[in-house]
């Protein structure tokens, strides 16, 4: 039986096709949700990213990067008469953001304390619950509940992976997928290079530089060439330790779609049991099409040491692959991610190497690690183990104004009732909405729920919650829910 998981959301906020319209559940059926007569909401949602001010790199972002630099205006305008600074604001609408951005007195412990103690012992949560609230600006616990016991984190160890591997790559580095032809042109060779989001368009559009480069070549033009795939970036075994399983295709250094079959881009799928090959068939009926000829059924070999790259894709930017894995709790994504900062770190890119890897980039960054255990990089594995104290160090870091290239953790964290795998779990009119940002997590009877929200005095708070022994997750979500909301009401 397959292992439960989170099943993320049809309609998250997608920097990969664009903004969706918000829309709400009502009487069992989808209507039009209009946002207006609410600024308080929105701009409390827009808070969190005005503290943790950095780059905004997608249209993910677009809205609350608008919204965060109207922040020193007065509030709404008078349309149609601008001066050289902007838009003149209306008398009646009062500043807002300015006063969230600087903190006018400390969260209170014995306060916040008070607010949670009786909702970490709701029966949902289970047998066991761990937790931790620290105020980002300061680094300082203001509440702690076993929080440095190492717990099951599920999908909430996506902060981990997101967070080593930004730090160790860069936000900005993109993973190369490459063809190449072999001294004498009668081989080429796609080479993986570890790209889950390589699409059939990709190929397409490298099968026409391929065959441009075949055309000059005064040798062989156009072909015929035999067609070989590497896949020797990663190493040790392909299949996760939950696998074959509707959550994660094959880790391969080479595939295309996330090994999916059904066209979908985001939650379970039936995958395919050879990504390798089905994108190197691909790529051969593509080169075809372009019109070059291919001899015989693609094989595996490793690219020749003399062979020159003729064509390359680079995927999204890494601040954008970080988002994704975050905001659609993307298993192959962030397992891609935990072997680029392998292969970064010096490490085999495998699972141990991963291991090895993130939990070292971890210690550079000067986090509490001990206890943790990455077993893999997305968080199916039982055997992965980390701290509140942790997740709450994490997003804390994330949230440093001198480490700008982390952001996309924050920025990539659902929002509750709005992205991703929150999409669903708060109504409309539910005092969280808008309000919290944070990773899901859910295996089989455990459930946790780790992220940040802006409290009443202004403050950024980092949170995670770890539970298990749940009997359910219909039990055990809305109890973690009501514990993040209680932070935004303090």
């Amino acid at each position: 039986m397959a292992e439960q998981v989170e099943e993320p959301s049809v309609r998250p906020s997608d920097p990969w096709r664009g903004p969706k319209f918000l829309t709400t559940k009502h009487n069992g059926s989808h209507t039009w949700q209009v946002i207006a007569g609410s600024a308080t909401l929105g701009l409390a949602v827009a808070a969190g990213a005005v503290l943790a001010a950095g780059p905004w790199d997608n249209g993910q972002r677009k809205a609350e990067r608008a919204l965060a630099a109207a922040a020193d205006r007065t509030g709404g305008a008078h349309h149609g008469r601008t001066t050289p600074e902007g838009p003149r604001p209306a008398p009646s609408a009062p500043a807002v953001l300015p006063a969230l951005t600087a903190a006018k007195a400390a969260q209170d412990p014995a306060g916040l304390r008070a607010a949670l103690t009786p909702l970490v012992d709701a029966p949902g949560l289970g047998k066991k619950l761990a937790a931790s609230v620290v105020d980002t600006a300061t680094g300082e616990q203001l509440y702690g509940h076993g929080a440095t016991t190492p717990m099951t984190p599920a999908s909430t160890i996506k902060i981990a992976t997101t967070t080593a591997a930004l730090s160790v790559l860069g936000p900005d580095h993109r993973i190369a997928t490459t063809a190449a032809l072999s001294p004498d042109s009668r081989t080429l060779t796609l080479v993986g290079g570890g790209d889950p989001t390589l699409a059939k368009a990709d190929l397409r559009a490298m099968a026409a530089e391929a065959a441009d480069a075949l055309r000059e070549d005064g040798e062989n033009p156009a072909g015929p060439v035999r067609l070989t795939y590497d896949v020797s970036r990663y190493t040790g075994p392909e299949l996760h330790p939950i696998s074959p399983n509707e959550n994660i295709a094959p880790v391969s250094a080479l595939m295309i779609d996330e090994g999916r079959l059904d066209g979908s881009d985001r939650g379970p799928a039936d995958r395919t049991d050879d990504p390798a090959g089905d994108a190197a068939r691909a790529f051969a009926e593509a080169l075809e099409k372009a019109g070059v000829q291919v001899t015989g059924a693609p094989r595996e070999a490793r690219a020749a040491d003399e062979a020159r790259t003729v064509a390359t894709h680079r995927s999204a930017p890494l601040s954008a692959l970080a988002e994704r894995t975050l905001t659609n709790s993307d298993n192959d994504i962030a397992e891609a991610l935990a072997r680029q900062t392998a292969i970064a770190k010096g490490e085999k890119a495998s699972f141990a190497g991963a291991r090895r890897a993130v939990t070292n980039e971890l210690k550079k960054l000067q986090l509490p690690v001990g206890g943790a255990h990455f077993a893999d990089g997305s968080g199916l594995d039982r055997k992965d183990r980390v701290t509140p104290a942790l997740l709450t160090a994490l997003l804390a870091r994330a949230a440093d104004p001198d480490r700008p290239g982390l952001r996309p953790v924050l920025t990539g964290l659902p929002i509750a009732g709005f992205s991703g795998t929150l999409d669903g779990r708060y109504e409309r009119d539910a005092a969280g909405t808008g309000l919290v940002r944070a990773k899901t997590g859910t295996l089989r009877g455990v459930n946790s729920l780790a992220g940040t929200v802006v409290d009443r005095q202004g403050r950024l708070l980092a949170f995670a919650f770890l539970a298990s022994g749940s009997t359910s997750a219909a039990g055990a979500e809305p109890a973690l829910d009501a514990l993040a909301t209680a932070l935004a009401g303090l």
